[in-house]
């Protein structure tokens, strides 16, 4: 029987599907902590389909007197296979079949051109054939949601490829995409021109960003391994945690992303919370481009999670509820290098979950208000959610999406970088040589992102501005 408003999640790329794999993993142990009965509910049908065996194997389970199997509604997409595989041989393989994945053996070669171009042309039609199975299993599809990475060529190029595939195919459902960008330090050299050809992409075909950057990872991981190796009282470290090792103790991650990816898993286990438990005030994920995004292409939100302990399998004392809020608007916390308490909010959403009542977050948004700089015109732009199932082994926890116009701060700096190699044409013989790739495809992305800069910096400007003197809008004819 089709089910209604699932989510179908595609992951492209090796972080992509990296992202992935830490996902599934963690939405099935809460589910399974939620759902001790094992019953294939409508909070488990939300991103598992439930298919009829007949034959207990592996993963298999009585349903509804039936004996059944869980597949994720996912498309996991790579040009090169060794994650795919990965996951194929690992604990989570009986929830994919090869009917959900895409692989190839060369790889794009960090380059943009190659995912977009070549690999986007080779795989259009088994993509769309995959996208429509999916699609087929519910009466109504709520979002396609896209996991990537910027700084490569599978995830920037063919990430970014399937957005305007999805436009054609699907106009009328929501496409979200998570979009991991690099640092300043990424030792892929080519970084900057895939990340800038991909944001044109991003701006025009995609209803709702969540920016993520790998420096802010690593920060919050580095805060999070202070917290362990603190001695607080009260302190305890959950076994086979991701950032300590069995013993108890700080361990040099084998996998170093491996914490980095777990972040950005709760970060959608918290953003999807609301489509896969019941609760008494609910936001599904159109909700959230309805009411965070008032102009079409400024769709980037950036994103904090709180307490910073509920990202990694530690048990640490809560500090009071009040400071889980205040902290959510602290740069420590963003999943982006900015700071959103010094520009200007368009709008904020507050996703909670567990034991926190509606008072308290009325009460929270009261006492911040007059600290958080909104537009003249959305004075009032808050949207929340409360879920009542916490993540799993925590009390509660904290997912702030805020549309401000901060973000440009990390666009400024991404551009500078590609202005550095473009300069001086590092490199850009390599895109040349794709057939349809022409040297008007650098300029036109980066005069795109400059003007997405520019209408981030004009809202801003406004933000000191008497309201008789603020600039009218113009109405387009």
């Amino acid at each position: 029987m089709p089910v209604l408003f699932p989510v179908s999640l595609i992951a492209v790329g090796q972080c992509g599907n990296q992202i992935g794999r830490c996902f599934w993993d963690r939405a099935l142990r809460e589910h399974a902590a939620v759902n001790q009965k094992g019953i294939y509910d409508e909070a488990i049908s939300s991103f598992f389909r439930n298919v009829d065996t007949r034959v207990v194997g592996d993963g298999g389970s009585i349903c509804k007197g039936r004996i059944c199997s869980l597949k994720a509604r996912a498309v996991l997409i790579d040009m090169e296979e060794g994650v795919v595989n990965e996951i194929l041989q690992g604990p989570l393989r009986d929830i994919f079949d090869s009917r959900q994945l895409i692989t190839d053996i060369s790889g794009s070669g960090n380059n943009w051109a190659v995912g977009h171009k070549i690999f986007g042309s080779l795989y259009q039609e088994q993509i769309l054939e995959k996208l429509r199975k999916s699609a087929e299993q519910c009466d109504c599809l709520q979002c396609f949601f896209i996991i990537h990475s910027m700084g490569g060529g599978t995830g920037s190029g063919l990430g970014t490829f399937l957005l305007k595939v999805l436009e054609d195919e699907f106009p009328e459902v929501y496409r979200f995409v998570t979009s991991v960008y690099p640092s300043g330090e990424d030792d892929v050299i080519t970084s900057p021109y895939n990340s800038i050809l991909a944001m044109k992409e991003l701006s025009e075909h995609a209803h709702c960003v969540l920016p993520i950057d790998n420096q802010s990872l690593f920060d919050i991981i580095s805060k999070i391994d202070l917290m362990v190796n603190s001695g607080k009282s009260g302190t305890t470290i959950k076994p086979a945690s991701l950032v300590t090792s069995s013993t108890g103790t700080f361990k040099k991650r084998q996998k170093p992303f491996d914490a980095m990816n777990n972040i950005v898993a709760n970060l959608l286990l918290s953003l999807t919370s609301s489509a896969r438990f019941e609760g008494s005030l609910n936001m599904d994920l159109n909700e959230i481009s309805m009411n965070l995004v008032p102009f079409p292409q400024l769709h980037y939100l950036v994103s904090s999670l709180t307490p910073l302990y509920t990202l990694a399998d530690v048990n640490i004392p809560p500090r009071r509820l009040d400071q889980m809020f205040s902290d959510a608007f602290s740069k420590d916390h963003q999943l982006m290098q900015a700071d959103p308490k010094h520009s200007l909010y368009l709008a904020c959403a507050l996703m909670v979950r567990g034991n926190v009542q509606i008072s308290d977050l009325r009460r929270n948004i009261e006492r911040l208000k007059p600290s958080l700089p909104f537009v003249s015109w959305n004075p009032d732009g808050w949207k929340t959610s409360l879920c009542p199932v916490p993540p799993v082994g925590h009390s509660h926890s904290l997912l702030a999406l805020a549309n401000n116009t901060c973000v440009r701060t990390a666009f400024i700096e991404l551009r500078a970088r590609f202005m550095r190699l473009y300069k001086k044409k590092a490199h850009l013989h390599h895109y040349l040589q794709v057939e349809g790739m022409e040297e008007s495809c650098f300029t036109e992305a980066v005069s795109s992102l400059s003007t997405l800069i520019q209408e981030y910096n004009q809202l801003d400007d406004t933000k000191s501005m008497p309201i008789e003197d603020l600039p009218r809008l113009t109405i387009a004819m």
